[in-house]
């Protein structure tokens, strides 16, 4: 692989377009619908598009400019990012839609060697805040912001 100048940014971009791949293929049988009139399969189908765009760029990037082969895995952000992950799906239906996120989001932000607490609360207030007005107020969707557990619905 004399051709490969950024072996990490080669492994990201294949990586990001077999999901994009993935996402897609997820998508197939979900109806598109138009950009006037979207189908349940129009968002995915976008970002996925999106995805291996961005996959492309990176790959690109990493046949053009020189980098670092990996040194291992970085065990401690991929268990902290999956598990945030699996916190939202779990915790959105009986904590609602902002403690989910931000419990979600703090969460992550733990993966980081670089953890600093003002930072992290800082981040997460802002993506809750960003959120909120792109899902909420942005593109109406009735998805409450506190659930049962705290007295939302």
């Amino acid at each position: 692989m004399g051709f490969v100048r950024n072996p990490k940014d080669v492994i990201s971009g294949l990586l990001f377009i077999a999901l994009a791949g993935l996402f897609a293929w997820q998508s197939r049988e979900l109806n598109i619908g138009t950009a006037m009139r979207m189908g349940p399969g129009y968002f995915p189908l976008f970002l996925s598009i999106l995805l291996g765009g961005l996959g492309l760029i990176v790959l690109v990037n990493g046949l053009r400019v020189p980098g670092e082969a990996p040194s291992g895995i970085v065990w401690r952000a991929l268990i902290l990012l999956t598990l945030s992950t699996l916190l939202f799906g779990f915790a959105m239906r009986p904590l609602g839609f902002l403690p989910a996120l931000a419990a979600t989001v703090f969460l992550a932000t733990l993966a980081s060697r670089k953890f600093n607490l003002v930072t992290a609360l800082s981040i997460t207030g802002v993506m809750c805040v960003f959120c909120w007005a792109v899902f909420i107020l942005g593109l109406g969707l009735p998805i409450p912001l506190l659930g049962p557990w705290l007295g939302g619905y």
